[in-house]
């Protein structure tokens, strides 16, 4: 695999995040009924992955799930799904305590090493375990999951005041995307909505499922999926030598032009290089098969994590 430089050397700012709050006194029942998330658990330092499902369990976002107040919770999601989303739920809430509401004042930034001038800036010192954050009433930083990384989310920034602070440097915009991708995390896109089972994106993998929690929309058939070992398409990481990029859906096939997998997400790695996570049919991996984006092959590497279910209530368990 190239080894360019993957992580960015300062703050940019990121615009493919959107934040969906969840504000009320029925907030966390509200949510327990409609995320893979154990709801409880996002105690105010711990932010779990979650995903939000059809009654069919395939998936229409996922996100990470914060808790920033005793009855107000925030879903980062990608900015392509948050319209959707929220308007789905929006026909849940109306029976509970709960209102939903896109944060369009906040501004997202990313860096891979600690920045103590944001986190000057925000008053709190910055997390050092993967799945947490930490707030002020000037805004949030979360340590992704995955190689070091911090998500910013800035409150009721101005241009002027975001500006001073983030840059939006297109390699460094790339370099975050790419860290996404070798990290092994893929967030769904509006392109793909409705489209994958939570596995198919390694999602218990990642810590994205409870299984220990009572009933959400979509449960019985995640779960059915886990248990009788039903899951045939995985999340891979990838390598293709292209002159461009994928499009996110782009078809992986084989010499006779079967489709055996299809692109999640895409970026530079080097000149004319690009690494890619895709879902693909375990066969392909049970049998070598060979496989080709736009007739240049593609080469499959290891992810950093084992396939395997990582409960969340492991992860909230070891921090510390």
């Amino acid at each position: 695999m190239a080894t360019a430089n993957t992580q960015p050397s300062s703050a940019v700012r990121l615009t493919q995040y959107a934040a969906l709050d969840i504000k009320g006194a029925d907030a966390e029942k509200f949510l327990q009924g409609q995320t893979s998330a154990q709801v409880s658990l996002a105690k105010g330092s711990f932010a779990p992955l979650t995903c939000f499902c059809t009654p069919k369990g395939r998936m229409l976002a996922n996100g990470q799930l914060l808790r920033l107040g005793n009855e107000h919770f925030r879903l980062l999601l990608d900015a392509s799904l948050a319209d959707t989303l929220a308007n789905h739920l929006k026909k849940f809430a109306a029976f509970y305590k709960a209102e939903l509401s896109l944060a369009a004042s906040v501004t997202f930034a990313g860096a891979s090493e600690p920045s103590e001038t944001i986190a000057e800036h925000l008053g709190i010192t910055l997390p050092e375990q993967p799945y947490t954050h930490v707030t002020s009433p000037k805004g949030t930083a979360l340590r992704m999951p995955g190689s070091p990384r911090w998500l910013f989310m800035f409150e009721e920034e101005t241009e002027e005041d975001a500006g001073s602070l983030v840059n939006s440097d297109d390699a460094l915009q790339n370099a975050w995307q790419l860290a996404d991708i070798r990290s092994g995390l893929a967030w769904l896109t509006d392109a793909q909505q409705d489209h994958f089972l939570p596995q198919m994106l390694n999602w218990e993998a990642l810590g994205g499922i409870s299984f220990k929690k009572g009933c959400y929309t979509g449960q019985e058939v995640v779960a059915r999926a886990h248990f009788r070992g039903q899951v045939k398409k995985r999340l891979v990481l990838a390598s293709v030598s292209a002159s461009l990029l994928p499009t996110i859906g782009d078809a992986l096939m084989d010499e006779s032009g079967k489709t055996w997998g299809e692109v999640v997400s895409r970026a530079w790695s080097d000149d004319q290089q690009v690494e890619l996570l895709a879902v693909m049919n375990t066969k392909v991996m049970e049998e070598e098969i060979p496989l080709h984006w736009q007739q240049q092959p593609i080469t499959l590497h290891t992810l950093p994590y084992p396939v395997e279910r990582l409960d969340p209530e492991q992860i909230a368990a070891q921090l510390v």
